[in-house]
C-alpha cells in the first residue's frame, strides 16, 4: 500500500506523533493505519521507561468535583518543567487522572506501594477461597497470584482500565503522554472525598 501524505497526516492526527515518525510506523505496519498506531504506541511507552528514572518536581495540583457535590478528588501530578504543565496535553492528562480516581476509588498509586499488610491480608482471603473451592493444593499459589494480578488492578491507580478507554491502564495513559510531550510525567498523591465517609453515628455534643 502507498503511504502517502494524507494517511501520514491522519496518523499524526490520531496521535500527536512527528511526521516522520509516523511514515516510518505506516511503512512498518504496511500502510494499515490501525497497526501503525500501535506501532507508534509500542515505541512510545519504551521510550517512556526511559524517562522514569528523572527528577519531576513541576506539574499541577487540581481538583475534580462530581456533578452534585457529594464527590470531590484533588491530586498532584509531576513533570519535569513549568512549560509542560501548562500545555493542554498536560491538563488533559490531569484531568483524565482525576475523574479515574473519582470513579474507581484506588487506594494506592502504585502497586510497590500496597503494604505489606494489605498483601498478607489478601492473599490469605484469596488462599482459603481457593482452598474452599476444590482446587488442588499444588495450584493454589499460581491461582492466588492471578488473583492479586486482578487485586492491583482494583487497588492500585496505575493498574486500573481507563475509564474512557477500558483497553488502556492508566500507565499507559501517562507513557503515551511522556511519549508525547518529552517529559518524566508521575501522579505524585491524591485525596478523594465523600460526603458521609469516614463520620460516625455519634450524636453531636450539645
Amino acid at each position: 500500500m502507498e503511504i502517502t501524505a494524507a494517511l501520514v497526516k491522519q496518523l499524526r492526527e490520531r496521535t500527536g506523533a512527528g511526521m516522520m515518525e509516523c511514515k516510518t510506523a505506516l511503512v512498518e505496519a504496511k500502510g494499515d493505519l490501525a497497526e501503525g498506531e500501535v506501532v507508534l504506541r509500542k515505541k512510545g511507552i519504551a521510550n517512556a521507561s526511559k524517562k522514569e528514572s528523572r527528577s519531576a518536581k513541576q506539574g499541577v495540583i487540581s481538583t475534580y468535583i462530581h456533578p452534585g457535590a457529594q464527590l470531590g478528588v484533588m491530586v498532584e501530578v509531576n513533570c519535569e518543567s513549568d512549560f509542560v504543565a501548562r500545555t493542554e496535553d498536560f491538563q488533559e492528562l490531569v484531568k483524565d487522572i482525576a475523574m479515574q480516581i473519582a470513579a474507581s476509588d484506588p487506594s494506592f498509586i502504585r502497586r510497590e506501594e500496597v503494604t505489606q499488610g494489605s498483601l498478607d491480608k489478601e492473599k490469605d482471603i484469596q488462599r482459603a477461597r481457593a482452598l474452599a473451592e476444590g482446587k488442588p493444593e499444588k495450584m493454589v499459589d499460581k491461582i492466588v497470584e492471578g488473583r492479586m494480578n486482578k487485586y492491583y488492578e482494583e487497588f492500585c491507580l496505575y493498574e486500573q482500565p481507563f475509564i474512557k478507554d477500558n483497553t488502556v491502564t492508566i500507565q499507559d495513559l501517562i507513557k503515551a503522554k511522556i511519549a508525547k510531550l518529552g517529559e518524566k510525567i508521575a501522579v505524585a498523591r491524591f485525596v478523594r472525598f465523600k460526603v458521609g465517609a469516614g463520620q460516625t453515628d455519634e450524636p453531636a455534643a450539645e
